[in-house]
C-alpha cells in the first residue's frame, strides 16, 4: 500500500501519517510543495523515533508521482464522493491519495477516475475529519482486507 498526501498543509499530521505509515510498514509519498519546511521540527516531533522505519518519497507534483508509477491504482479521499472507502477491493499495490487540510483534494486531481473517488461516512453537519485520523481509517481498512500483510 502507498500513501499519498498531496500538498499537506500541517506539519503534525504529517509526522502522525509517517509514524502511521512506519507502523504499518507502507510507502509515504508527499508531493510538493508543503505548506512547511522539510525539517520542521513539529512534524519530526509528532514522528517520534520511527522516521527510520518509513519510506518516504518526495515528488514535485502529482503528474511526476502518477510517471513514476504509471501502473498503480489510485483512489482518492474525498468529502464529495458518493462511494464509501468500505466499498472498495484495495489491492497491494493501491495508492490512496489524501488532499491538504484545508481545500482537499482539486478538482483536475478529482476527475481523473472519478469512480475511484472514496469518502469515510460521516454526519452531514461534519465537513470533514482530521487528515491523519482520515488516513488511519482507510489504511486499516484496505490493510484489514489483505490480511495485514508483514504484520503482528
Amino acid at each position: 500500500m502507498h500513501i499519498v498526501l498531496y500538498q499537506p498543509e500541517i506539519p503534525q499530521n504529517t509526522g502522525n501519517i509517517a509514524r502511521l505509515c512506519a507502523a504499518a510498514q507502507v510507502e509515504l509519498h508527499l508531493i510538493e510543495p508543503f505548506a512547511f519546511i522539510w525539517d520542521d521540527k513539529r512534524m519530526k516531533r509528532a514522528g517520534l523515533d520511527y522516521w527510520h522505519l518509513v519510506k518516504v518519497e518526495r515528488h514535485l507534483t502529482f503528474d511526476t508521482y502518477r510517471q513514476k508509477y504509471p501502473n498503480r491504482r489510485l483512489f482518492f479521499a474525498t468529502t464529495k464522493a458518493s462511494k464509501s472507502y468500505t466499498e472498495v477491493h484495495f489491492s497491494p499495490d493501491d495508492s490512496i491519495v489524501f488532499g491538504p487540510e484545508s481545500r482537499g483534494l482539486p478538482d483536475h486531481i478529482l476527475n481523473l477516475l472519478p469512480e475511484h473517488n472514496i469518502r469515510i461516512p460521516m454526519f452531514k453537519e461534519a465537513r470533514s475529519l482530521n487528515l491523519s485520523n482520515s488516513v488511519a481509517i482507510i489504511l486499516y481498512e484496505a490493510l484489514r482486507q489483505l490480511s495485514f500483510p508483514g504484520l503482528d
